[in-house]
């Protein structure tokens, strides 16, 4: 899912309910103990996508294009064994669907193991993986988190007295111009508002609400049909116009006019300058474009496809810089702040434009106004460690 990255997660207890019934459920069905090879013992999934080798470094290290991977020793990990580990066998079980070299190999295994309970999943992954401490070149091995969400929003099929604001397709002049008109002129140039002529997907009634979901990069909408019946839709990333991403966290704060840049403080400050609001839009050149996709009962346990190109799982994928984790990529994640304090396995799935640097996650909070929230103020000191076969 590419998307604009801003600093915005816990987990949406709502949102992950069916996530976790169905590893609840499978966790009890139980298992025979499992003898765990010293050797893959299938081959690589058809369609594994090979990442360049990743050489050695002094006294066992791995070396990535961004980051340095350190062995280190089970017992470094902050609250590896009191993870419900099952609950992010969802989200690994997502990435076998697109499986990436050398974890593709052990795929067969993490598909058995999902009827495991967690002390067995833990048994499996220290029999198979050896633990990465993350650092910069540098040594550093603290970095930043913050979080990322799916709007879910109210839309109109057409346009009405409420529902002004369209979601576009993108126009089928949009290769022929390089970039293209940035959001000012789309909102003032007759002929880019030309070009979008019967492009609209769906309307919706707040641009700011609008313009969160263009730097998410996805949504979901509960659409009002012209009958009046009501459906949920996913719109999903489909292009932008080639103009500059700028933060309209930043432009506010370069000019003084707030101390807090997160979402929250944003919506405040327009609530107190509401004859702003234009201007704050145009600071922001970049505008993205959308695909309509069905949202069935299944897809709507999880959130949208992020860069791998699987779905993301609310509280178990995380955005990174691929330079230094590639997507697949099992990571125990660390972080203590005021917003949440999180020990977890979760899953290397998708990247943004602000996702770059050695130790460097967006975590996948989920959808809804509570992941909103914690979204938009999730900023806090990060530790990663990675698991790699042996």
């Amino acid at each position: 899912m590419m998307r604009d990255s801003f600093n915005r997660r816990l987990w949406v207890g709502c949102s992950v309910a069916a996530v976790v019934a169905v590893a609840g459920i499978l966790a009890g069905c139980g298992s025979a103990p499992m003898v765990y090879p010293t050797a893959p013992p299938a081959p690589v999934a058809r369609h594994v996508v090979v990442p360049a080798p990743i050489p050695s470094g002094p006294g066992g290290s791995l070396t990535q294009p961004r980051s340095r991977w350190v062995p280190v020793a089970w017992s470094e990990l902050p609250g590896f064994g009191q993870d419900n580990l099952f609950e992010a066998w969802n989200a690994w079980l997502k990435s076998c669907e697109k499986p990436v070299a050398p974890m593709g190999a052990l795929c067969g295994e993490v598909r058995r193991l999902s009827i495991a309970d967690a002390q067995a999943q833990r048994d499996w992954m220290q029999a198979r993986l050896q633990p990465y401490r993350v650092e910069s070149a540098q040594g550093e091995s603290t970095g930043l988190l913050t979080g990322y969400f799916e709007p879910q929003l109210e839309a109109s099929r057409v346009p009405t007295a409420t529902f002004t604001v369209p979601l576009y397709q993108p126009p089928l002049s949009l290769g022929q111009r390089k970039p293209w008109y940035t959001r000012q002129e789309i909102d003032t140039l007759p002929e880019a508002q030309a070009a979008l002529q019967g492009r609209a997907i769906a309307y919706l009634a707040d641009p700011i609400d609008a313009l969160v979901l263009q730097i998410q990069g996805s949504g979901r909408l509960r659409i009002a049909q012209p009958d009046g019946s009501q459906r949920w839709i996913r719109v999903a990333y489909a292009g932008t116009n080639d103009q500059p991403y700028r933060s309209v966290g930043r432009w506010l704060l370069d000019q003084g006019l707030v101390r807090d840049a997160s979402w929250p403080g944003i919506k405040t400050w327009l609530a107190q300058n509401p004859q702003r609001r234009q201007e704050l839009l145009w600071s922001n050149p970049r505008m993205v474009f959308f695909k309509e996709e069905p949202l069935s009962d299944l897809d709507a346990a999880f959130g949208p496809k992020g860069a791998q190109g699987v779905a993301l799982t609310p509280g178990r994928s995380i955005a990174v810089d691929p330079g230094s984790i590639p997507y697949g990529t099992p990571v125990w994640l660390v972080s203590s702040g005021p917003q949440v304090s999180l020990q977890r396995l979760v899953l290397a799935q998708d990247t943004g434009t602000a996702i770059t640097g050695a130790i460097r996650a967006d975590y996948f909070a989920g959808w809804g106004a509570e992941a909103a929230d914690l979204a938009g103020r999730l900023r806090q000191p990060l530790q990663l460690w990675t698991f790699w076969p042996k």
